[in-house]
């Protein structure tokens, strides 16, 4: 006897832990060798995929798994919406704030 919202979607949340991983691991190897400079910036992407062992791999999880993210996220929150969790108005406002602050965070880099 499991409760009704216990389904294949309730794995979206830890997808979403997943995702996150993913993008932090993947973003600091990719910091290590992007310079910031208006100047090389183009050029530092160029060394990453041409010069770095699987660079270019790298950069391809990082571009791919935030739209992953994203896609795992709206699914989270389609999931809540589906079975009513916005009853409980702590548990949603804190995730709305967390949308929000992703959001943000995708919007700024």
């Amino acid at each position: 006897p499991t409760p009704s919202n216990i389904s294949s979607w309730w794995n979206f949340g830890s997808l979403l832990g997943l995702c996150l991983i993913m993008q932090i691991l993947t973003g600091l190897f990719l910091a290590m060798h992007y310079t910031p400079d208006t100047s090389t910036a183009f050029s530092s992407v160029a060394h990453i995929c041409r010069d770095v062992n699987y660079g270019w791999f790298i950069r391809y999880l990082h571009a791919n798994g935030a739209s992953m993210f994203f896609i795992c996220l709206y699914a989270h929150i389609g999931r809540g919406l589906y079975y009513g969790s916005y009853m409980f108005q702590e548990t949603w406002n804190i995730g709305v704030l967390l949308l929000l602050t992703v959001m943000a965070t995708a919007f700024v880099g």
